[in-house]
């Protein structure tokens, strides 16, 4: 499980990754990345709508996401937002398929926003 230190908790600040991030998107996952000035520690949120399946399977989407995330948090310990929505598709991917997927959108993220959209 993330720290709380490590989850984006706020509905402004989700919604302000969302729409100021850099965005990558694969099958499974849109991934959005917003560039902190600060040294806080990187956090990570999650968004799982109804339209990926019922609670058993969003769950089991959300469970996932968060270890990808937990791994991705000791890579990049400090300076991030992320936002991570899973699509429909990832209900059906295996956990090497979207392991893959949201590291490639959050490594596409990152480089664009290298001193882009700083926060």
């Amino acid at each position: 499980m993330l720290a709380r230190a490590n989850r984006i908790v706020r509905g402004d600040d989700y919604r302000s990754v969302v729409r100021r991030g850099r965005r990558s998107a694969t099958a499974h996952a849109v991934v959005s990345v917003v560039v902190r000035a600060d040294a806080d520690p990187t956090r990570f949120g999650f968004i799982v709508s109804k339209a990926v399946g019922n609670a058993v399977t969003r769950n089991l989407v959300r469970r996932r996401l968060k270890a990808i995330a937990h791994e991705l948090v000791v890579d990049h310990p400090s300076g991030l937002d992320v936002v991570v929505r899973a699509l429909p598709a990832a209900a059906q991917a295996g956990w090497p398929t979207l392991i893959a997927d949201v590291r490639q959108c959050f490594s596409r993220s990152t480089s664009q926003s290298k001193g882009v959209n700083k926060a």
